[in-house]
Parts: C-alpha cells; structure tokens; sequence
C-alpha cells in the first residue's frame, strides 16, 4: 500500500516534559522510573495531561491534537497523542500494524463508571479515569504500556480484561439495529483507514460515484483511531443511502500462532464490534489478512476457516480481504477441499484500475452467486470539494439473511 507521511508536531501547549528530561539527564526520580522500565536514566520523559503523569521512553513523539486536529492518530507509530482526534483526520487510505501508542483524551463524561478494560485480541486497553480517557494500544510490548499506565495511576482498579471488550465509551450498544442488507451492495464504493465525518459522508453521497463504504470496525492491527465510528454514525450514513463493509483487522500471516483458537477469537472479537456499531446475525464481516509469503499458506487458511466457521456459528456471513496472488490465490486453489470452510465472499485486491468483480486468478464458477468485492486502485479524490485518500472498490455483494452460509464444498466447484 502507499507509504504516508504522518503530519505530526510535538506540543507545546498541553505537554509538560520534566526540566531534566529537557536538558538530557536525570533526577533521582526519573532515574527511578527509568530503572522500572528497563531503561538507561535520562531515556524516558514525562508527559504531563489532565493532571496525570505518562513515563515514555523519550523517542515517542508528542502531538497536540488541540493545534495539529487534522493530524492521523495512528497506532502503527510510537507516540502519545492529547486532546481529541479531529473529524477529518488526514489518515493513509489502507495502514496496517499497531504497536505500543497512548491517545489520552479529556473526559468527555465524568460520571462514566472508572477502570481498565483490556482488549488482549486487539492488543488494547481502555481506560475510563477522573479527568481523562486513555487509549492505549500494544504490539510485541505490552508490559511496556502496562507500566506506563500504571505509574500514571490508571492500571489500579481494572474493571476486568475480556477478550472481547465492550462497546466504547460514548457508543450505545445494539444488536441488529440495522438489516442484514446494509452490507450488501452492487457498484462502486471506497475504503479508507478512519471513518469520514458525516459532512464528508454527506458531500461525498451527493457528488461521488460510490455508495458503499468500507469501515474498519476492530483488530489488533488496525492502525487508525475511529472517533466517528458509532452505531448513530453507522445509522446516519445507512439512512443517507451508504452501504457497508465492515472489515475487521487481524493477526497478520507472521503472527499467527495457534491458527484455530486465533481465528475463533478475532471472530468473536470482530461479532462484538459490529454489534455494538448495529450490524447483527446475517450481515457480512471481512477479514484483512495482508499479502503474505506462501510458506504461511497452512496456518493462514487454517486460521480464515476458523474464522468463517465461528462467524457461521454466530449467524454471520464470512468474507476475507487479501491480495490476488498470495491469499485470495489460496483460497482458489482450497476451493473444494473438505479440510477448510470457505469464506462466503472474496474480497480481491488486484490493483488494475477496472472496475468489476473479474480475476483471471479466480475461476467464473466461483463466489460467482453476487460473492465478490475487487479493490481496483487507490487515489487520492475531490467531490464536492472534499478531498480523501481512499482505496477504490468495485462490489456485488448480495448475501441474504436468511441464505446458509457457504459449506466446505466437499463436492467441488460449483
């Protein structure tokens, strides 16, 4: 995917860095601290927000989101970000990746019931304190973060650690709220790393080509902050005329360890978040699973059927993402094999400029039944006036609630 630059700039405004930190050395106390996170004294600084104190290794970059709104908040990068992400961040159209990042926000609801509420399948914790709400992501280094939150006081009182976390603050959680079409959709649509204002939503509706839009509901590799993505946005945009992919991302190929019991996870994971956004049983969930080398191929496909079969279990529609040579490949050549559980749409990224559902790659017979999204380009567009960053999409769609999701195809190829 293209490479982007994030526009980020240190604060100078809402930080507070400790004079030693400042001048390159280290008191007592940071010395202290520096120790307890396995660092060399004067390698971390501290960054002071709504009366709490982040230690942080001093590389991290700091970004004021009060002067710099427009800037991406991305979990793909090491940084602390303060103040709330803006509406129309200037986020890469496709980032993929998390590692250790902190979003602290104001508190937006002081009544809000307090504590820790961990997300070990997306690699999140979300904290709800006093004065502030902190997003706090993790890759390879979560006693990293663990450590931070808790010198800053807001790892004390976990109000407990699930799997699959519950709906996110200031989102009311449904089940169903929208119909099973909403995900179903024939033409054109895009996809981009944060969900757009409705403004954006709004000029784009009425000037663009596309009516469908992709939407990245979870995943430990998600790398963009959503703070658009509510179920009253879903529902403003489902009743603005806008269709949906909800795409959830996941362990990546390299990362997957224990292929079934992860795939199942990130499925349950994936059912909770579209839930709480209003899509219930019947709707179709994408897995991004990256191109990747073929020696992964077996636990990659091990992990997509078990994907598709908790999805299946859970009344859902299954459809992976991927690039048209690695695993969308894959999973033609697995069509008719009885050991995998097929997915029941493909989501095919060949980068050709064309706008249908074709792919030599992908023989006629199959996903042939109105089961296949093509990712054909990625631009940066105007409409209206409003310029995005997006990936292009070409969809035909058309799963129905009450169809059986696919089967393992033991017989073959339709």
């Amino acid at each position: 995917m293209p490479a982007s630059t994030s526009r980020t700039k240190k604060s100078v405004l809402a930080v507070a860095i400790a004079a030693a930190a400042v001048a390159g050395t280290a008191g007592p106390a940071d010395a202290a601290t520096a120790a307890a996170h396995g660092a060399k004294a004067g390698a971390i600084k501290q960054v002071s927000y709504q009366g709490y104190r982040f230690s942080v290794p001093r590389s991290w970059a700091v970004v004021d989101l009060t002067r710099n709104p427009d800037t991406c908040v991305r979990f793909d990068r090491h940084a602390v970000y303060l103040g709330h992400p803006g509406t129309n961040q200037a986020c890469p159209s496709h980032m993929i990746g998390r590692t250790e990042a902190l979003l602290i926000e104001p508190a937006t609801n002081p009544a809000d019931s307090r504590g820790t509420v961990t997300n070990s399948v997306a690699h999140q914790f979300d904290v709800t304190a006093a004065h502030a709400n902190v997003t706090a992501t993790f890759g390879g280094s979560r006693g990293l973060i663990e450590r931070i939150l808790s010198d800053a006081g807001l790892l004390t009182a976990p109000t407990g650690s699930h799997p699959t976390a519950g709906p996110r603050r200031g989102a009311m959680a449904t089940t169903g709220a929208l119909p099973a079409a909403a995900t179903n959709y024939t033409g054109k649509g895009f996809d981009t790393c944060a969900a757009p204002s409705s403004s954006t939503m709004s000029t784009w509706m009425a000037n663009s080509p596309y009516s469908s839009v992709g939407i990245y509901i979870g995943g430990s590799d998600r790398g963009c902050a959503q703070p658009n993505l509510t179920a009253s946005w879903v529902q403003t945009q489902y009743n603005a005329g806008w269709r949906f992919q909800p795409i959830y991302v996941g362990e990546q190929a390299a990362a997957i360890s224990s292929a079934a019991s992860e795939g199942t996870a990130a499925a349950d994971d994936a059912v909770n978040q579209a839930a709480t956004l209003g899509f219930g049983a019947g709707s179709t969930l994408y897995y991004d699973m990256e191109a990747y080398s073929s020696s992964y191929s077996g636990k990659v496909l091990a992990f997509e059927s078990a994907w598709t079969k908790e999805l299946h279990a859970k009344g859902y529609h299954s459809a992976v993402y991927s690039s048209s040579d690695s695993g969308i490949s894959d999973l033609v050549n697995n069509y008719g094999n009885s050991s995998y559980t097929m997915p029941d749409a493909i989501y095919d990224a060949l980068w050709n400029n064309t706008a249908n559902t074709s792919d030599s790659t992908v023989p006629a017979g199959d996903w042939s039944n109105h089961q296949r999204v093509h990712q054909y380009g990625s631009v940066t567009e105007t409409w209206g006036g409003v310029t995005q960053s997006i990936d292009q999409d070409y969809l035909d769609v058309q799963l129905s609630a009450s169809s059986a999701p696919m089967t393992n195809l033991a017989a073959g190829r339709l």
